[in-house]
């Protein structure tokens, strides 16, 4: 078959009066096979019945061209070294050019180390739920969403609090329990922000570390646990929700009240958050919780009863006066050496 190329060349000829034996020196075939061609009926094909075929560019040659090996050499042995270091070296070698072909082809070239496997961490159902807060500005004031993520169906419970205190973490956790129906094995939380201070507040130390908090975690029957050794692993289901509570939730809307703000993110969280397919698992968070609420720890009888009298710092009248109620659970020594012994 006739290439596109030729077609064009015979047709040209053809119209311009050659001969046949003129068009087959000039094509570089015998006359006969120009004969056969017309006879055949294959110049009058359209020349668009078949796609351009185009080979491949020669490549123009370069004034880096000699020196590009002490290039691949030297990347060869230093993969980091820079362009700019290269361009100096094949300078001193002779090269003429300009530092854009250095660059060029140093980007080319350049060893890339092997991307390192994403190894996800996954945890069965019930396992493991994690904590974190992340702040919002409101005309107001600022508040503190209290996150909380089932970490095998990514379930999320949020709450937004005035301020990062002891008894807002421990009122927020309850509240989420009742949420999910249930409590997981153990909690992660960061290991920031943490131990209560004498106004309430956390601050500098470590919540895992706090007595108050281990005798919560009894009482719950959850487990405590600081992110480490690999932030990466261990807290990516807290914290990208945050952006996408941003994105999707927080932004653009205008709110009426702290109680405003509360009552709709509980009806966003049930109608479009956690009924979402998720990008990760391609699943809906709710029904994956189907599977993940059996597995969840049931919820204590009654709410946990603090020995630190609870100061939360919200919804206060000025100048009331708070009195505070004292109230101890009692246990056996042998209950907090089994909690010192989880968390150690």
């Amino acid at each position: 078959m006739i290439g596109r190329e030729t077609r064009v060349l015979l047709r040209h000829y053809l119209e311009q009066g050659m001969s046949k034996a003129a068009i087959a020196r000039q094509v570089g075939v015998s006359r006969r096979t120009v004969y056969r061609w017309i006879e055949s009926g294959q110049l009058d094909r359209e020349l668009d019945d078949e796609a351009v075929r185009y080979g491949p560019r020669r490549p123009r040659p370069s004034k880096l061209d000699p020196y590009k090996g002490i290039v691949r050499a030297r990347l060869a042995e230093y993969p980091e070294l820079s362009a700019v270091r290269l361009f100096q070296e094949v300078r001193a070698a002779g090269y003429p050019g300009g530092y854009g072909q250095v660059k060029r082809y140093v980007r080319e070239v350049r060893p890339r180390p092997a991307e390192e496997p994403v190894q996800r961490f996954e945890t069965p159902p019930g396992h493991q739920g994690q904590v974190d807060f992340a702040e919002f500005r409101l005309p107001w004031g600022k508040r503190h969403a209290l996150i909380v993520v089932l970490g095998y169906s990514r379930y999320m419970w949020l709450q937004y609090y005035e301020r990062q205190t002891m008894a807002v973490v421990m009122r927020g956790l309850e509240a989420a329990f009742g949420y999910f129906g249930g409590v997981p094995s153990e909690l992660l939380f960061d290991q920031m922000k943490a131990v209560i201070v004498e106004d309430g507040r956390l601050s500098g130390g470590r919540l895992i570390e706090n007595p108050e908090f281990l005798r919560f975690s009894f009482h719950w029957g959850f487990r405590i646990r600081a992110c480490r050794p690999y932030r990466a692993q261990t807290k990516g289901k807290v914290e990208r929700p945050v952006s996408y509570i941003r994105s999707n939730f927080f932004y653009a809307r205008t709110f009426a009240s702290d109680d405003d703000l509360n009552t709709r993110t509980l009806g966003w969280l049930d109608t479009v958050a956690n009924v979402r397919i998720h990008g990760t698992l391609k699943e809906k968070p709710t029904d994956r919780f189907q599977a993940e609420r059996p597995h969840l720890i049931p919820l204590a009888r009654w709410p946990y009863r603090p020995v630190v009298p609870r100061s939360e710092g919200q919804g206060r009248t000025a100048g009331a006066t708070v009195v505070p109620q004292v109230e101890v659970e009692r246990r056996p020594l042998a209950a907090y050496a089994r909690i010192a012994g989880e968390v150690s």
